[in-house]
């Protein structure tokens, strides 16, 4: 079983907020397979604790919005790692040094990425040039 089109939509919702507040390295894992308990992983990395809690503060807010109830919120004190539980997605806000410490990509590596529909950031754009040459 797939992650559902809801649960996608709302990690596009969510991922369109964090970009918009400067979130870096956004990626959503379909873990629908592994967990029972949700359908995205949503990863997204933040600079430092302020941006960390700005992203936050983005994405509850656009979730919201959408009509979706936030069931839990973790980790606002040190704002390192916030982790929000919208049921069908996870979102999982890091410090950039705390994500490549706990490196949940490689973790659930074996989950298909979703599509987020964001565009590209310009270094990757470089990026593809350079490929392509």
């Amino acid at each position: 079983m797939s992650a559902t089109d809801h649960a996608i939509e709302l990690s596009r919702i969510a991922a369109h907020a964090a970009a918009g507040k400067s979130g870096t390295d956004i990626v959503a894992l379909d873990v629908s397979e592994k967990l029972a308990i949700t359908d995205i992983f949503l990863i997204i990395s933040a600079a430092n604790e302020r941006q960390v809690g700005a992203v936050v503060d983005a994405v509850d807010e656009a979730l919201i919005t959408a009509g979706t109830r936030r069931t839990r919120r973790e980790g606002e004190q040190a704002n390192r790692w916030v982790l929000l539980d919208y049921l069908d997605v996870v979102v999982h806000v890091q410090h950039a040094e705390a994500r490549e410490m706990y490196s949940l990509e490689r973790l659930w590596g074996d989950c298909p990425r979703i599509d987020l529909e964001l565009p590209q950031a310009p270094q990757e754009d470089a990026e593809d040039e350079e490929r392509a040459e």
